[in-house]
Formats: C-alpha cells, sequence, structure tokens
C-alpha cells in the first residue's frame, strides 16, 4: 500500500526489541523467498490499529477475495478516438485503482478511445487522471507506473495530459523501499513499512525492477486536484484536511513530508490517506461538503475504497460466491456530491475508466 519514494531513503536503524502489539507486524520468513508473492487475500487496506475504532479507519469488517485474472479477453482492434472539443481544453477522463492490471488498463483505455491496439496515445488534447494505486496485488505494478508515465509524455506532445494522483499504495511502496523493516510508531506498538507492504499484496517482482525514476516520479505526485469543478483525490477521508486550506498547501506538506524522509512521518501519512468511508454513511455528505468548501468544486471524485465495499455487497471469502455485484459504471452517492472509481478490479471487478461530467 505505499507509494515510491524520491531517493531510496534511509537504512536500517539500531536492533530494536520489538513491542507486543495485537498483531505480529515482523517480516515473514518468505520475504526472501524467490518469486513473487502471493497476493494478499485482503481487498482492503491493512494497517496496525493505532486507535479504537476511529471513524472510517481500515482495515474493513469483511475482505473480499482476489481472484486471479489469467482468463482476461485482451481488446485487438481500436475504437474510435476519444472526442475532441473543437475549441477549449479537451475531454476529461479519470481512472479508479489499477493495481498492477495493466492488461485490463490496456484494454479500458482502449476501450475509450484514449490509446490504440498499440498502447500509444491517441487523444489528442484529451485530458486524463489516474486516481492513484498502481501497484500491490497484481501481477505488473511497475508496468503500470511505466505505461502512465509514457502516456503522459505522449499526450502532452499531442497537446493534451495524463497526471496522476498519489495512492496510499505509492506511500506504502516507497515507506518499504526506503525505511525497510524499521520499526515505525504505530501508537499501539512496532510496526514496518515492509511487513505492511508484504501484508497488502506487496509484489517482489515490483520491488525488483522499482528504480530511481520510479521513484522519483511517485514522491512528486499530487495529493488533491480540482478540474472542471471534480475535487479529485485517492481517499475516500477527510483525513487531508489535516495537511493544508488549500490544494496547494496539502500538495506541498506531503512533499516536504516525503523529503524529510522520516520514517514515523511517512507512515503517520500513509496511515491516515489509507482511512475510508468518510463519505459513505450517516454524515457523509457533510464530510464532502467540508473538503468541497475548503478546496473547491462541486464533487468529490475517488478511489481507494472498492464500489462493493460501498455498497454494502461484498463477495465470500472463499472466492466461490459469483453473486456478488456486477460493477459496470462508477457509483454515484452522498447526496450525489461523491463518485466512487474503484470498480474493484483485485476482486474480479471492473478497471474503470470514465469521462467527465458523467452523462456526457
Amino acid at each position: 500500500m505505499v507509494e515510491g519514494s524520491m531517493t531510496q531513503g534511509a537504512g536500517q536503524g539500531p536492533e530494536v526489541e520489538r513491542t507486543a502489539t495485537l498483531r505480529d507486524f515482523r517480516v515473514p520468513a518468505y520475504v526472501h523467498e524467490t518469486g513473487p508473492y502471493a497476493r494478499s487475500p485482503h481487498p482492503g487496506d491493512v494497517v496496525p490499529p493505532d486507535e479504537v475504532h476511529p471513524e472510517g479507519y481500515t482495515p474493513t469488517q469483511r475482505d473480499l477475495p482476489v481472484i486471479n485474472r489469467g482468463d482476461t479477453v485482451q481488446v485487438t482492434v481500436d475504437p474510435a478516438p476519444a472526442p475532441q472539443s473543437a475549441t477549449g481544453p479537451g475531454p476529461l477522463y479519470v481512472v479508479g485503482d489499477v493495481h498492477g492490471y495493466l492488461d485490463e488498463l490496456l484494454a479500458a483505455l482502449r476501450e475509450q478511445g484514449l490509446v490504440d491496439s498499440a498502447g500509444q496515445w491517441c487523444a489528442g488534447t484529451a485530458r486524463l487522471w489516474f486516481l492513484g494505486d498502481f501497484t500491490d496485488r497484481g501481477p505488473d505494478g511497475i508496468g503500470v507506473i511505466d505505461l502512465v508515465m509514457r502516456l503522459s509524455a505522449e499526450a502532452a506532445a499531442a497537446g493534451g495530459y495524463c497526471k496522476a494522483l498519489m495512492g496510499n499504495h505509492e506511500l506504502l511502496l516507497l515507506g518499504a523501499k526506503r525505511f525497510g523493516d524499521t520499526p515505525v510508531n504505530s501508537g499501539a506498538g512496532t510496526a514496518t513499512f515492509q511487513a505492511a507492504w508484504l501484508l497488502n499484496g506487496g509484489q517482489k517482482t515490483d520491488m525488483d525492477r522499482l528504480q530511481d525514476h520510479h521513484l522519483q516520479w511517485m514522491a512528486r505526485l499530487d495529493a488533491v486536484e480540482e478540474v472542471d469543478g471534480h475535487l479529485l483525490l485517492h481517499s475516500d477521508t477527510t483525513a487531508y484536511l489535516d495537511y493544508g486550506r488549500s490544494i496547494e498547501e496539502v500538495n506541498d506538506t506531503v512533499r516536504e513530508t516525503l523529503t524529510r524522509n522520516d520514517a514515523d512521518e511517512v507512515w503517520d501519512l500513509f496511515r491516515k490517506l489509507t482511512k475510508r468511508f468518510s463519505f459513505r454513511d450517516e454524515g457523509g455528505a457533510d464530510a464532502v461538503r467540508s473538503l468541497l468548501d475548503t478546496y473547491g468544486g462541486t464533487r468529490v471524485v475517488h478511489g481507494h475504497s472498492p464500489i462493493p465495499y460501498l455498497l454494502g455487497e461484498v463477495g465470500s471469502e472463499d472466492g466461490e460466491d459469483d453473486s456478488g455485484p456486477v460493477i459496470a459504471a462508477p457509483h454515484v452517492y452522498a447526496d450525489g456530491l461523491a463518485i466512487a472509481m474503484d470498480g474493484g478490479v483485485t476482486m474480479a471487478g471492473k478497471l474503470l475508466v470514465q469521462q467527465l461530467p458523467l452523462g456526457v
């Protein structure tokens, strides 16, 4: 669940005696095994509890299975390119959580006419925003990051753009790379980024391929943006308010936190941006309004929480129940003020790419 860092960062600290916790966050023995790690069975993000059931905190009460996506049918026919505006900026698109599912991402982008059959940008002046969480759980997180970086250059050359926000998994990957098994102050005993990364679907193949330019790219990502009245962020939480009263202040604070390279400080940032469900239940619309009133916009668009969770309809833990909801589109809720974009690709759902505003 962590994102990349600007540098590889701090080394390991002195040997520290671990304190007892509700969950053992020591790195499991298989950390040194070869080959990819097993995918996490937890679609919700797992972090050590440092508060007593804080509002909107993960993990959720039920975990959804991660399904093998080997049967995905690839799209090979180029659809019509994304529509172009005669004047002004091009059409706006957003992408939900990807989590390493590169093939599914390419298929979804082709379906919207944003890339061609070769995966090259073909959308001209269109504007594309990724809402974060590029790695972990799926098979090719680094391939996803490489694609987004390449599309950014190709879109800019065509007069459009492809940009990305920081998700909690970018923070997690950055922390695992920088701090490894160095203990951090979780508020409930000993925790480490390495253990949290493994618990949340960290893939050895991603870590092995992670390079400095990936780390630098992730560490420079913005956390919040407002585009055409849409307030874009990764997590469905009001924790962003802890980092500033303007979009610029939030983004500067997050980057400065990563630049200081303090393990405890980065852990606290990761923990806060792992919270979820602030907009779902009673008072959810008011929570959304608190963000809109502070940062601007008329609707929040977020990823992070899979739509099946938000609907209260989840699959079985053994992965044998196919009766769960079929996610075909974003979920609008909180009195119409919030749009959820995580279609649950890690649980055999849909990787969502959506043009905004809805209904275009």
